[in-house]
């Protein structure tokens, strides 16, 4: 549902490639036991992460993350060096379901981008990803291409 001030790619969905999904698994695997997290950069008009860019935990916790702001200036520059754009972060939840928490609605910076959430609660990790716009979560689907 579109409506004034509405980012124009809200509902359409995430694109990921298998090899950016796979960097994500492993990166949140290998911070275990805290949260692991990063950035995807990709084209904001195509709704298509090409990039993934792990980052460092700087708040190094199995419950709360934050993207240490040197990664973030680091990715940022090679994202747009690349003439992509920073379209959304990735994180653990280390021992629960992929939905935001509280935390991760209240600390969204950014109402355009998607949120992917990485569970490492059952034995096979599960993937979903969000839209959060004024404190309101909405799942999109997530297409995994070549």
């Amino acid at each position: 549902m579109d409506g004034p001030g509405d980012d124009s790619t809200q509902g359409v969905g995430l694109q990921l490639p298998e090899r950016v999904l796979a960097e994500m698994v492993a990166h949140c695997l290998a911070s275990f036991p805290d949260e692991g997290c990063g950035l995807l950069a990709g084209d904001p008009a195509e709704a298509s992460a090409v990039r993934c860019y792990p980052t460092r935990n700087a708040a190094g916790s199995a419950r709360l993350y934050t993207v240490d702001p040197l990664d973030h200036l680091r990715a940022d520059r090679d994202a747009e060096a690349s003439g992509l754009s920073i379209l959304g972060v990735f994180h653990s939840h280390t021992h629960t379901d992929p939905y935001p928490s509280p935390t991760d609605v209240a600390q969204a910076p950014d109402p355009t981008w998607h949120y992917v959430l990485v569970s490492l609660r059952d034995e096979v990790p599960s993937v979903r990803s969000y839209r959060i716009v004024r404190g309101e979560v909405t799942e999109e689907p997530v297409e995994l291409v070549g």
